[in-house]
C-alpha cells in the first residue's frame, strides 16, 4: 500500500511540472522598502506595507514602550487574562475610523474573517460572496457550514438575480472585499449596498486592503459615505497600518456576539503587547497623515498608465495593488526572475490564487517609492518588455 511519502511525491512532481509549486523565498527585511533576497538589496513590490509604516520611528517607539510597559505576551485569549488597556485604545481609535461604535481586535484578518462568517452564519444561512474574494472569505463561510453563492466578480445583475432567487429565504449575509487582492479594483459598494437594503440583507465589507489608504485612510465605505448602510466592518492592521492583527466594527450589539461566537478570536491566545501598541500608533498616524492614501493613489496611477503606453496588460486595478497579467505560469516565473536579477521583487501569482490562465506579477506600490525608486521600477520593466518580444 502507498505510504504518505509516496501520494505526496506525486502531488509535488504534479506542482512542479504546471508551475505551481511554492516555496518560502530566502527573504529578509521583507516589509522595507528594500529587501533582501540572498544577500542582495532590492527594491520590494511585494509586501503590503503600502504606507512604509513598519519601519517608522514613532511605530518602533511604540511597540517598545508596549514591551516594556506589559511584557513580551499576552498569556491567555482576551476572555481569560490576555487583556490589556492597550487593547480598549487600540479598539476605541479603529471604531472611531471607521466611524463605528464598536470594534474587536482579532489574531489577524483571516481569523477575523472566519470569526465573522462564523458568527453571522450557519446550516439555516445563504451568504452572497463575489467570486474573487479573499480565501479567509470563502473558508469562513465553508467553516459556516451556510449556503454559499458566488455572483459573478461585481456583476450586478448576476448579484441581482441571486438575490431575487433567494427572497423569502429567511437568514442571508452578503461579504464583499472592498479592494479586491489580486486585481486591485474596487467592489461596486454603492449598487450592493442599495440591492441588499432592496432585499434586507444584512452586509459586511472586507477592507484590508482599503484601510489605510482610500477615504483619508477610513477605507471605500467612507469614501463613499455608505459607512452606516453596512453592518460589519472588518480590516487588518498588518498591511496600511504597518503592524499585526484584524478587527471587525460594527453596532456593539453586533461585536459582542463576535466575542461571544467567533471561534478564532474565543480560543486563541491574544495579541502581543507590541503588536498592539504598534497597531495604535499606525491608527494614529493614519488619522494624522490622511495626505499619503491619497498620494499612494496618485502615483500608482502614474505607472498604471506608463505600463499600459508600454504595452502590458494590468487588468482593471484603481489601485495600488496592480496586477500585470501574462496568463502563463512559468512565463510569469521567469519574469519575476528576470525582474528580480534587475533588482526589484515581485510577487508571481498563479492559480489556484487566481483563476486558471491569469497568472500575474502582483505589484503592491507603496508610498515610500521615491522618484529614483520609480525610475529604477522603469528601466526594469522596459528590459522585461524587451526580453518578452
Amino acid at each position: 500500500m502507498p505510504g504518505l511519502t509516496d501520494w505526496i511525491s506525486v502531488m509535488q512532481d504534479d506542482l512542479q511540472r504546471s508551475g505551481r509549486l511554492r516555496k518560502i523565498p530566502a527573504v529578509d527585511y521583507g516589509a522595507d522598502l528594500m529587501a533582501e533576497v540572498q544577500g542582495k538589496k532590492v527594491l520590494n513590490l511585494a509586501s503590503n506595507n503600502y504606507l512604509g509604516l513598519s519601519g517608522h520611528p514613532e511605530m518602533k517607539a511604540a511597540s517598545i514602550k508596549a514591551i516594556e510597559t506589559y511584557g513580551t505576551s499576552s498569556g491567555a485569549s482576551r476572555l481569560v487574562s490576555g487583556n490589556f488597556s492597550l487593547y480598549g485604545e487600540l479598539e476605541s481609535s479603529l471604531a472611531s475610523l471607521k466611524k463605528q461604535e464598536k470594534s474587536l481586535v482579532l489574531g489577524s484578518g483571516y481569523a477575523a474573517n472566519l470569526a465573522l462568517c462564523g458568527t453571522f452564519a450557519d446550516r439555516r444561512t445563504v451568504v452572497f460572496s463575489d467570486r474573487l474574494n479573499h480565501a479567509s472569505i470563502v473558508d469562513g463561510i465553508i467553516l459556516s457550514r451556510a449556503r454559499q453563492v458566488r455572483y459573478r466578480h461585481n456583476d450586478m445583475d448576476h448579484l441581482a438575480h441571486c438575490l431575487e432567487k433567494y427572497r423569502d429565504h429567511p437568514r442571508k449575509l452578503l461579504i464583499t472585499d472592498s479592494v479586491f487582492s489580486m486585481d486591485g479594483d474596487r467592489a461596486d459598494l454603492m449598487s450592493i449596498v442599495r440591492l441588499c437594503k432592496d432585499h434586507s440583507v444584512p452586509m459586511a465589507v472586507d477592507e484590508a486592503h482599503a484601510t489605510g489608504i482610500l477615504g483619508n485612510g477610513r477605507g471605500l465605505a467612507c469614501e463613499l459615505g455608505v459607512e452606516k448602510e453596512i453592518d460589519l466592518h472588518m480590516g487588518t492592521l498588518s498591511k496600511g497600518l504597518g503592524s499585526h492583527g484584524g478587527f471587525i466594527a460594527g453596532d456593539h450589539r453586533l461585536i459582542a456576539m463576535i466575542a461571544n461566537r467567533g471561534r478564532s478570536f474565543i480560543f486563541s491566545t491574544a495579541l502581543p503587547p507590541a503588536v498592539i501598541g504598534a497597531g495604535l500608533c499606525g491608527v494614529q498616524l493614519v488619522r494624522a497623515h490622511p495626505q499619503w492614501g491619497r498620494d499612494l493613489l496618485r502615483h500608482s496611477e502614474a505607472f498604471r498608465q506608463w505600463l499600459l503606453s508600454s504595452g502590458f496588460t494590468i487588468g482593471p486595478s484603481t489601485t495600488q495593488i496592480i496586477p500585470v497579467i501574462l496568463g502563463d505560469n512559468n512565463a510569469v516565473l521567469a519574469a519575476r526572475d528576470s525582474l528580480l536579477a534587475n533588482g526589484i521583487l515581485v510577487s508571481a501569482i498563479r492559480p489556484p490564487t487566481v483563476p486558471e490562465g491569469t497568472a500575474r506579477l502582483r505589484l503592491a506600490l507603496r508610498s515610500d517609492l521615491g522618484r529614483r525608486d520609480m525610475e529604477h521600477l522603469r528601466s526594469a520593466f522596459t528590459v522585461l518588455r524587451q526580453e518578452m518580444g
